[in-house]
């Protein structure tokens, strides 16, 4: 198969475009090409913003950083520390990618230690507030919320942006649709805007870009990163939901995209137009830590280490 481009030998076949096949050089022009597009696409942010990578060590969090870096963009790397090991020090040697790759070009990395701030790892502050009950996720994903909003507060920081793919977004979407969740149909979008009580922007810029895209990305950049993913994802309902639509996709190339964009394009066309995020009016500053939050009193967080103490 030749490149489309150019005529050399392809080393990619991007499936869900159908005749787009890409030879090393032209698809690592591609992806950066893409990426600009969409950040112009959904106004996630401009050239004077500066941008607070959320990076973990990964292949998708590590190529953003590294297209964001190619564009031009002014970038700060965050590396929330969870004192994960899993019998393969897992926090630990992502840790260690996200060092490499920020040396290996000059960029900043800011490094929150999250057992050091606040007294345990996740695996210890979900065991000391659920019993052993429930899997680690929910602390972690609330540790990390909590954290990745107040370095970018602090930092004077105009958007912070994640890895998040066009895999990703899909199986949220599913979820959100096989369940019906309606709160969360009405925030999912590619670009989330600043709200009260401190609330950062955040953007999502791969966020139509396949995951195997990023895979290929990462290998032709030569980006080393975390292979293994966290010990504590197995059996998780999101990678439940990457399955059903990877099933899909290899019966109807591009199924993903579809499902995806028509979602984006129907709510540029009205879904939803009518309606108003209850969230975003109840925002209020907690009372503890300073951060916003919809509960009332204090925040989830500042509850979830009071009992943890």
């Amino acid at each position: 198969m030749k490149c489309i481009k150019c005529g050399e030998k392809a080393v990619i076949h991007l499936r869900q475009h159908n005749t787009l096949a890409l030879c090393k050089e032209d698809f690592l022009a591609w992806v950066p090409e893409q990426t600009q597009r969409f950040i112009e696409k959904y106004r996630m942010f401009g050239r004077d913003d500066r941008a607070l990578v959320a990076v973990s060590g990964g292949k998708d969090s590590l190529s953003l950083w590294d297209i964001l870096w190619r564009l031009g963009y002014s970038t700060t790397g965050l590396y929330i520390g969870l004192g994960i090991d899993g019998g393969i020090g897992y926090s630990d040697t992502s840790l260690k990618m996200c060092e490499k790759f920020a040396a290996e070009r000059g960029l900043q990395l800011q490094v929150v230690d999250a057992p050091a701030e606040y007294g345990g790892t996740i695996p210890e502050l979900s065991e000391s507030t659920h019993r052993g009950r429930k899997k680690p996720c929910a602390v972690c994903g609330l540790v990390k919320r909590h954290i990745m909003n107040r370095a970018a507060r602090e930092g004077g920081y105009d958007v912070l942006v994640t890895g998040h793919n066009l895999d990703d977004e899909a199986s949220i979407l599913m979820a959100n649709t096989l369940n019906w969740i309606s709160g969360y149909l009405l925030r999912q979008w590619p670009v989330l805007e600043a709200g009260p009580g401190g609330l950062v922007r955040k953007a999502k810029p791969l966020c139509r870009l396949y995951e195997r895209d990023m895979a290929a990305y990462a290998l032709l950049r030569g980006i080393e990163y975390v292979y293994e993913e966290c010990p504590y994802s197995h059996g998780s309902k999101s990678l439940f939901y990457k399955e059903m639509l990877n099933r899909l996709e290899a019966e109807r190339p591009g199924a993903k995209m579809s499902f995806y964009v028509a979602f984006l394009e129907a709510k540029e066309q009205g879904l939803f137009a009518s309606s108003t995020d209850p969230a975003l009016e109840r925002l209020h500053n907690c009372p503890s830590c300073g951060q916003p939050t919809t509960a009332p009193g204090g925040c989830a967080f500042c509850r979830m280490l009071a009992k943890a103490v």
